[in-house]
């Protein structure tokens, strides 16, 4: 089982003007404490390459490959690295649909040639961040568009584990079809703000992997470990997958929340993530005996063990009846 990030760190508390590197080293650093891998710069060379520049000209695909070197530097974990997928990027421009068209395909043309140069440059794993697949809904042109967008993507992309990130609500409404439409290895889910990516889930084949992004993002959200345990039993239950096509995350960016807060939320992650590998027993221990006992759920409260003497006294009851 692993855990990862999906999504940003907020900048780590160092002062002001500290290099980018110092700011990537400390978010690094964290999430190896937490437990996580992959590992990721978290955001702190800013958002995850796509067209650089204001006027959307591409930036030098060679140039982002080695973003992706100088983070792997600091840790002997696997670093993935995070790009805005070709259909987010068309969206984000605005204009007509004809030219949203055209501007969504170069994207997806230029990012294949990013793709290449992480896979040659050695990457485990490239995420492609998608969070406007939620807007796709049952409209067959932007359906045919994001599936048309991603083949062309992942065009010749070999050698590196590829996956696809729906992020900040539903997009069960484009159908696996369409979501999973390209060759990617595996599909990474908000669900949290997207409840019904359940269907995603279930729907998808089940030699595809299946990222689990069940830790909220929300400062007060209850963090502990039995919802993230079930949704990783259930999502490994879907198309016989199994558990090591199965991973946790957080739902979206943590990138708005207080520092302190954003590393506890990474513990609690990396926490669920060790639990699933102890015995049965030893986790069950671990957990709150509502969530396992139908007893102590259906009484609302836990009931303490009971002591030698009084399972004696029991087991004499029983012989005497």
């Amino acid at each position: 089982m692993f855990a990862t990030l999906l999504g940003a760190l907020p900048r780590p508390p160092l002062p002001e003007g500290a290099p980018r590197d110092e700011l990537v080293e400390v978010a690094v650093r964290a999430q190896e404490t937490a437990g996580l891998d992959p590992v990721t710069d978290a955001g702190q060379r800013g958002d995850p390459p796509g067209l650089d520049g204001e006027d959307g000209r591409p930036g030098d695909a060679a140039h982002l490959a080695a973003i992706w070197e100088a983070t792997q530097r600091l840790t002997v974990r696997a670093v993935k690295q995070a790009l805005v997928g070709p259909y987010t990027l068309g969206r984000s421009g605005g204009g007509r649909v004809r030219d949203r068209r055209t501007a969504t395909l170069e994207a997806a043309r230029y990012l294949n040639g990013v793709l290449r140069e992480l896979g040659a440059a050695g990457c485990p794993l490239i995420e492609v961040h998608e969070p406007s697949a939620v807007s796709i809904g049952a409209d067959a042109a932007e359906r045919n568009l994001f599936a048309e967008a991603h083949r062309r993507l992942l065009d010749g992309v070999d050698g590196t584990h590829r996956s696809l990130a729906v992020t900040g609500g539903n997009a069960d409404g484009a159908g696996i079809e369409t979501i999973l439409g390209a060759p990617y290895d595996s599909l990474a889910v908000d669900l949290i703000a997207g409840p019904d990516n359940w269907r995603l889930v279930v729907n998808a084949p089940g030699d595809r992997g299946i990222v689990c992004g069940a830790l909220s993002a929300a400062s007060d959200s209850d963090d502990g470990p039995e919802l993230l345990l079930w949704a990783v039993a259930y999502a490994a239950s879907s198309g016989g997958r199994g558990p090591e096509r199965v991973g946790l995350a957080t739902a979206s960016s943590l990138a708005e929340l207080p520092w302190a807060t954003a590393v506890r939320k990474l513990e609690r992650l990396g926490d669920a993530a060790r639990l699933i590998g102890l015995p049965r027993d030893e986790r069950l221990q671990a957990l709150d005996p509502r969530a396992v006992s139908s007893r102590s759920a259906a009484l609302g409260r836990v009931e303490p063990r009971p002591t030698r003497a009084a399972a004696d006294e029991r087991d004499r009851g029983r012989d005497r009846t």
